[in-house]
């Protein structure tokens, strides 16, 4: 599996070039590394990768202190929890799931302390499923409101993943709708220019409704065991 990290790259950036509705100095991969052995990773570096995606915290601390050495660019993706956000703000170059006023402010008052400025994505719960977190599509703009004051968190964009089910079914209305939200606050907001939506099983769908970043790791790395996270 390993000696095809390189052959699945390749591919994918096949269809990121085949499909992607912008130019591909507009768009990022983000290749998700969560539970995954930092000498796998070191392949993926070696192919000349450095925009990770990680869900835990504690992991990924582990990783970057093994990594700190490499210019790697860090992206939180999974679920905020309050007593994590010190270390978010410390270890993390990106937050992509910002769908909460109270972690909002609580990130922009860690990076104050220790003046930095964090990229931060706006999820969102597409088809209102109770497993995912995010704000609804229609609450967007008074979430923005409240949020956009503050000084040391910056609003790149949008985050979302749309229900599985409906990709098997090829429903793709929510992709649509995700392209409509953020083109509206694109031409409305300065640095608000990433759309990041899809993952190994839906990034054709994604980039044809004008996704900026993909989240792909299952597609790279195969499927993770059973006993893990």
């Amino acid at each position: 599996m390993e000696n095809s990290f390189g052959e699945k790259l390749t591919k994918l950036n096949q269809d990121i070039k085949s499909h992607l509705k912008h130019s591909l100095e507009k768009f990022k991969l983000v290749i998700v590394t969560k539970s995954q052995e930092n000498r796998k990773i070191s392949k993926i570096i070696n192919l000349g990768y450095k925009v990770f995606g990680e869900n835990y915290v504690d992991e990924a601390q582990k990783k970057m202190e093994h990594f700190k050495n490499y210019d790697i660019e860090w992206h939180f993706i999974g679920r905020i929890q309050s007593n994590k956000i010190k270390k978010i703000c410390k270890y993390f170059d990106w937050v992509q799931t910002i769908c909460s006023e109270k972690h909002a402010i609580m990130l922009d008052n860690e990076c104050q302390k220790i003046k930095k400025n964090m990229n931060i994505c706006i999820q969102i719960n597409i088809d209102n499923e109770s497993s995912k977190s995010g704000i609804k599509v229609d609450n967007l703009n008074n979430f923005i409101v409240k949020i956009a004051e503050l000084k040391n968190i910056k609003i790149r964009g949008l985050m979302a993943i749309p229900s599985k089910p409906n990709i098997l079914k090829e429903k793709t209305d929510s992709y649509n709708i995700l392209k409509l939200a953020f083109e509206k606050f694109n031409n409305e907001m300065k640095n608000f220019d990433t759309l990041s939506i899809g993952m190994s099983n839906d990034y054709i769908y994604a980039l044809q409704n004008g996704s900026t970043m993909l989240r792909i790791g299952q597609y790279i790395f195969g499927e993770r065991k059973k006993d893990e996270r």
